[in-house]
This record gives structure tokens, C-alpha cells and sequence, in this order.
């Protein structure tokens, strides 16, 4: 492997390995617009312009392989000044707008000019004008004269979803991104190009002037989308709460995991968030009396409910009460639930799964048609009706409406999605006692009898296992709304009051119960999940094969 020293450190690298590759590898950061490490390298910025002996020119870090015995300097004056000469050209026709730009605080031309221009233009003539605030698909905006033809919008459309709506037009400083003639940027990922834009030149429509980015907090998270499980980072407004209608989650981006998207994430994950903050939200327990809804206290609420289970169980017994769990819910949560309806009430009429009517879209790449981050858990766990040798969700429901089913226990389901309107309604009619529990309304929870408000994914700790086998940690962003509670301590709760207590305190208590119990778990922790998640026993060798036919 050749060696090469960079800024008098020597470093061993990989063959092929270029100039600003092995920097990184150095914790050196060379400065890059049009180098982006899952894109093809095209060197046409000049900012990452280095310094290499016995070369005559300077050299662009991004596109020079490592060859052996080169020695590199990255930051002398030489580079620097080469540095303010290629800022200087990038700003001759960019307009100054960084008070009223949606990328500033997070744009890549502000922050090398701060690090390496700070210069005196030399520049009097006026700017070339070119299109503003163009609209170009159904999330993204363009603004043209900010663009500095980086060209990575346009690699990301021709190479990794290879559907070319993107093109640079006309020539010398006239040239501009633009849409090909008649198409628009609409394809799946296309909020992609917004991310890895290093200017303001695209900017997303759903967060356009929101709020300025230096007030967001991130937290690393997972994507509840599908059952990939795609890294993401929510970012959240924790210090201004009065701005945006006081929605809380501003955005969520793509989290680098080399071995679930890498860089990527698909739109539906990326706007699929808006639920946490709508009104839709169940934010206090409720009790449905004469038809119409009363809040009650989760102390009332957790008393009456109790009795009414056990009172059903005492009368028609366990063969007459049913649960309804969800995909949706952490490794925890459905841990805590089968302790709870398994141990506590002995009951054996629980299962998970219900099929969508319509399947979901799925694609080769990150996109797969089961939209929930936790089924793989769920079996793992044994929560479907094969494990528990009960009932499976339609025989709940066939049972339901001949009044032979007494209890539901419905989690996160809007069970419309999954039968027909009326063949719910007709169901869960005939049930004397129905209880949703679950984030928002739906038709499922209008037919209930009780709802308990659950946290979102953004508002607990937990694990999810994605279809591979990987399991990954989400974390608390922001508090759960109103008086939501993790669906963990909810069954915690009802269980205390039926007698039977569990001793979980925090999240992790009820992971580290699950790695005692459930074999494919064993040996797990948090800090062995780490920031990029672990597989599950047995899991390697597909799971690899899976991910690398996702991410190549």
C-alpha cells in the first residue's frame, strides 16, 4: 500500500486512494463543493487545490490518486492564496444575499470564505442575473444565481436515482442549472439534492423560511417510514417554540450508516414526520360517554380500564379479549406488551400484522413496501397470533362482529388501512369494550370506547429492528405532547394496577429484561447498538448481501 505524508504526517492508504481521501483519514478537512464521497468525482470547483513536491502546479486534492512516497501540504500560503483566488472567481456573479438566504448558517460558501477568503474584491461590474426562486418539482426551489455549478444535484439524478431531470445549460458565465425542457425534479429521493447542495442554489419548500437553522437542535434518530430504518437526524426548534405555528420538528435529514442508506433517505421518510405536531394528536386520555369524548386523568383512566379488562376476562374469559399490536411500536414497547397481555392477563388472542390493503411502493434502493421500521422485531419478540397460538387480526374481527369477541386492544392501527370501512365499523360495533391506544386519530380510535395518548418516535428512547436484522437506537428529541406517555410505561402502569409489577424505570431497563429473555437478542446492550446499530445473530451473512445490493 503506498504511503503518502500529508502536512508532515505520514499515513498508509489503500491503493486508489486519492489526495482528499487520505487527508480525512488524517482528520485533516481539505475544503470540497463538487467532491461528495458517494458521487463520481468530477474536480471541476478547484477549491480543494493542494500543494504535492516535484508536481509544478498546484493539484486538486479530490481527483489525485495517492501514489507512493508523495508528500502533500495542505495549508500553505501558496494553497491559501490559490484558495481566496477560486472563492474570489465563485463570487463574482453570487448574489450577496446571505441575510435573506434559506442556507444561511449552514452554507459552504459562507463558511470557506470566513476560513480562507476574506479577501478585497476586485470586482466593480454588475452581476449576472439569472432565475430566482424557481420552482422545479413538488419539494424543491431554485435559485440560480446562487448556484455555483458544483454539478452534484446533477450527478446525484444521473447516477444514483438515474432519472436525469437535471442539466447545466448555455456557457461561460451565462451557464445555469436548470430542469431539462418539460420535466420537473420529482423523483423519490429528490429531497437529496437539497442536502447535498453546498450553497443556497436549492432549498426545500417544506422548510423554506421556517426558521434559521443556528436554532435547531439536532438528535440522531431512525426513520419510522418503512422497514429499512434509514439513519436520520431530527432537527428540532427547541429555542424559539413561538416560531412556525410552534411546531417543534422542523426537518429530518439522512444520517451517514454505511451499512443501512449511507447518505441517503427517501421523500416519504423525509416528510413523513408532520403527524408528531398536527392536531390530530391524542394528547390526554379520553373516555367516550354518550357518544361523545371526556378527558380523564391517567390515574382514572388506568383505574377504570384495569377493572374493565379484568372484569371481561373474569365473566367471558381470556378466549374472549383481543390485542392488537403494532409494527410501529419499539423493541421495547412490544416487549412490555407481551409481558403485560401475556403474563399479567394470560392472554393468547395477540398478533401484530395487518396487511395494507394497498401495497406499499418499493424500489431497489431504499425504499421497501412494508412502511413500518419494527416487523422484524415483532417476530422476534413473538407477538404475532402463530407464537401465541390465538387469534391472527381478521378472526379477531370475524370473531368481534359475532359477538363473540367481548375486549379489543388496539395499538397505532388505523385498521381501515388494512379491511374494508364498514367491515371495521361492523366489528368493533358489536365489542363491549374497545380500547386505542396510539399517537393520532383515526377511524379505529373513533370507534373506541378509551384512547391513551402514546409518544411519537421523536418523543421516546428505544430500538427498532429493520428488515435485515439490525437493530438501531432512536432517542428523545423533544418532550412527548400534552400528557402522551411511551407505550412501555403505559402497559407498565396497567400491569402495577392489575398487581403484577414490572421493574422498569427507563427504557434500557426493559431492553436489558428482552436480552435476558429472547435469544436472537442475547449479548445486546445500548452501548453495544452503538451510533450505527448491530445485527442480530444469524443475521450477517444475508443482511450484508441485502445491504450491499441497496447501497452500491
Amino acid at each position: 500500500m503506498p504511503k503518502i505524508t500529508i502536512d508532515g504526517t505520514e499515513i498508509e492508504v489503500e491503493k486508489g486512494t486519492t489526495v482528499i481521501q487520505a487527508a480525512e483519514q488524517l482528520g485533516i478537512e481539505i475544503p470540497r463543493y463538487c467532491y461528495h464521497p458517494g458521487l463520481s468525482i468530477v474536480g471541476v470547483c478547484r477549491i480543494c487545490l493542494v500543494e504535492i513536491e516535484r508536481m509544478p502546479k498546484l493539484q486538486v486534492a479530490c481527483y489525485t490518486p495517492v501514489t507512493d512516497g508523495m508528500v502533500v501540504h495542505t495549508n500553505n500560503e501558496k494553497v491559501l492564496q490559490a484558495r481566496r483566488a477560486v472563492l474570489e472567481f465563485l463570487l463574482i456573479n453570487h448574489p450577496l444575499d446571505c441575510p435573506v438566504c434559506d442556507q444561511a448558517g449552514e452554507c459552504w460558501l459562507q463558511n470557506f470564505y470566513m476560513q480562507h477568503g476574506l479577501y478585497d474584491s476586485k470586482m466593480f461590474e454588475d452581476k449576472v442575473k439569472k432565475q430566482k426562486a424557481l420552482d422545479i418539482g413538488p419539494n424543491v426551489m431554485l435559485d440560480s444565481e446562487r448556484c455555483i455549478l458544483c454539478s452534484r444535484c446533477v450527478r446525484f439524478c444521473d447516477e444514483i436515482t438515474e432519472t436525469f431531470e437535471l442539466g447545466i445549460f448555455n456557457r461561460g458565465d451565462h451557464a445555469e442549472l436548470l430542469p431539462y425542457p418539460g420535466q420537473e425534479l420529482d423523483n423519490k429521493y429528490s429531497g437529496n439534492t437539497i442536502d447535498i447542495c453546498p450553497v443556497g442554489a436549492l432549498t426545500d419548500k417544506d422548510f423554506r423560511f421556517r426558521t434559521r437553522v443556528w436554532y435547531l437542535t439536532e438528535t440522531p434518530s431512525v426513520c419510522p417510514g418503512c422497514s429499512t430504518g434509514c439513519n436520520i437526524s431530527v432537527h428540532h426548534n427547541d429555542k424559539r417554540p413561538y416560531k412556525a405555528g410552534g411546531i417543534r420538528i422542523s426537518r429530518l435529514k439522512p444520517r451517514y450508516n454505511p451499512e443501512v442508506n449511507q447518505w441517503w433517505m427517501c421523500d416519504e421518510g423525509r416528510y413523513g414526520f408532520t403527524y408528531v405536531d398536527d392536531d390530530s394528536r391524542i394528547v390526554a386520555p379520553q373516555k367516550k360517554t354518550r357518544g361523545r369524548w371526556q378527558e380523564l386523568s391517567w390515574n382514572d383512566a388506568i383505574d377504570e380500564i384495569a377493572n374493565k379488562m379484568k372484569d371481561t376476562i373474569d365473566k367471558h374469559g381470556a378466549e374472549a379479549f383481543g390485542v392488537i399490536l403494532s409494527p410501529q411500536m419499539t423493541n421495547e414497547d412490544l416487549f412490555a406488551a407481551k409481558r403485560f397481555f401475556k403474563e399479567t392477563l394470560e392472554l393468547e388472542n395477540i398478533d401484530f400484522e395487518v396487511a395494507a390493503r394497498e401495497k406499499g411502493y418499493e424500489d431497489d434502493f431504499l425504499m421497501k413496501a412494508d412502511k413500518n421500521p419494527n416487523t422484524e422485531g415483532a417476530k422476534k419478540l413473538g407477538v404475532s397470533a402463530m407464537d401465541n397460538s390465538g387469534l391472527e387480526v381478521a378472526q379477531m374481527l370475524a370473531e368481534a362482529k359475532d359477538k363473540r369477541l367481548k375486549a379489543l386492544y388496539i395499538c397505532h392501527h388505523d385498521l381501515e388501512k388494512g379491511f374494508n370501512k364498514e367491515e371495521v365499523k361492523a366489528a368493533l360495533s358489536k365489542v363491549d369494550l374497545v380500547i386505542f391506544q396510539g399517537t393520532n386519530q383515526n377511524l379505529t380510535s373513533n370507534l373506541a370506547n378509551y384512547c391513551l395518548p402514546s409518544a411519537t418516535f421523536v418523543e421516546i428512547d428505544g430500538t427498532f429492528t429493520n428488515f435485515a436484522g439490525r437493530v438501531q437506537r432512536i432517542h428523545k428529541a423533544v418532550e412527548p405532547l400534552g400528557e402522551s406517555k411511551p407505550d412501555w410505561i403505559i402497559f407498565r402502569n396497567l400491569s402495577k394496577r392489575l398487581g403484577k409489577s414490572m421493574p422498569y424505570f427507563e427504557p434500557e431497563d426493559v431492553f436489558n429484561a428482552l436480552v435476558e429473555e429472547v435469544d436472537a437478542f442475547k449479548g445486546l446492550s445500548y452501548e453495544k447498538i452503538g451510533e450505527h446499530g448491530i445485527l442480530l445473530d444469524g443475521h450477517e451473512e444475508s443482511a450484508e448481501k441485502e445491504m450491499g445490493a441497496l447501497v452500491a
